[in-house]
């Protein structure tokens, strides 16, 4: 659970493409050690925020603080050296089809440190073994289920002992069951390492179930329309879009 230290601060955030805003002042926190989801309905801004935050885009406007540094006016050389502190999970894995589960979780190792290759396939098992793919090293995606590409792709993300863990849609294409597979390891490993998350979801099972804190955006107002525990927002909100979401009833008003 998180200590109320806040270790990404997101202020003022605008983000704009030509006219378009997506999002307009967006603020929050996230806290050491919790898991945090930005939830909300399809095209509110959800996925565009999450790359905002890592540095792969720029904003209009507002600043973005990671560990207090402010990302948005450092050089590329600073952010990279940054985002070796965090590790990422793009929705469709993002492995290569070319190259080995053992190699694909090892690149980071290869990219950034000089250790030897034996401490590298050290490192690779003992990450396949967190995320339940001991054994799968010289397996190729091409050969892995759905959930095992998901969780080959957390391996990856956390080779580098990042103190941050960003998700994209971690349940997305899966069934029910490996799903809630994926729920249990994030909490597993939230628990057992400490590693702040930030969820990106709209799959209300995953919000309830791995979620200390989360904020709803919304595709109108283009902002933030809830934050906190979603089980209170579910049970209390007097917002209908908020009651809509979290109890899976259409907008009358679009029917």
């Amino acid at each position: 659970m998180s200590t109320q230290e806040a270790v990404i601060k997101v202020e003022g955030l605008t983000v704009q493409y030509g006219d378009n805003i997506v999002l307009d002042n967006v603020s929050f926190e996230v806290y050491r050690g919790e898991i945090f989801v930005i939830a909300g309905g399809s095209g509110c801004g959800k996925s565009t925020l999450l790359k905002h935050i890592i540095g792969l885009d720029i904003p209009k406007a507002g600043n973005i603080f990671i560990n207090g540094i402010n990302t948005t006016n450092i050089d590329d050389d600073e952010m990279a050296k940054l985002r070796r502190g965090i590790g990422m999970l793009f929705q469709g894995s993002a492995l290569f089809g070319s190259m080995t589960i053992g190699e694909n979780v090892s690149l980071p190792l290869t990219e950034f440190t000089e250790l030897t290759r034996e401490a590298m396939q050290l490192i690779v098992k003992m990450k396949l073994g967190m995320v339940e793919l001991s054994g799968y090293e010289n397996h190729f995606p091409s050969e892995l289920s759905g959930g095992m590409k998901k969780r080959a792709g957390i391996a990856r993300a956390m080779v580098m002992e990042p103190a941050m863990l960003f998700l994209d849609e971690p349940s997305a294409g899966l069934d029910p069951i490996t799903s809630a597979e994926m729920d249990i390891l994030i909490k597993k490993i939230n628990s057992g390492i400490g590693t702040t998350m930030v969820i990106v979801t709209h799959e209300l099972e995953t919000i309830f179930n791995v979620s200390n804190r989360i904020i709803m955006l919304d595709k109108d107002t283009k902002g933030i329309i809830a934050e906190g525990d979603p089980r209170a927002l579910k049970e209390h909100s007097r917002d209908p879009k908020i009651r809509n979401f979290f109890n899976r009833q259409p907008d009358r008003k679009k029917n």
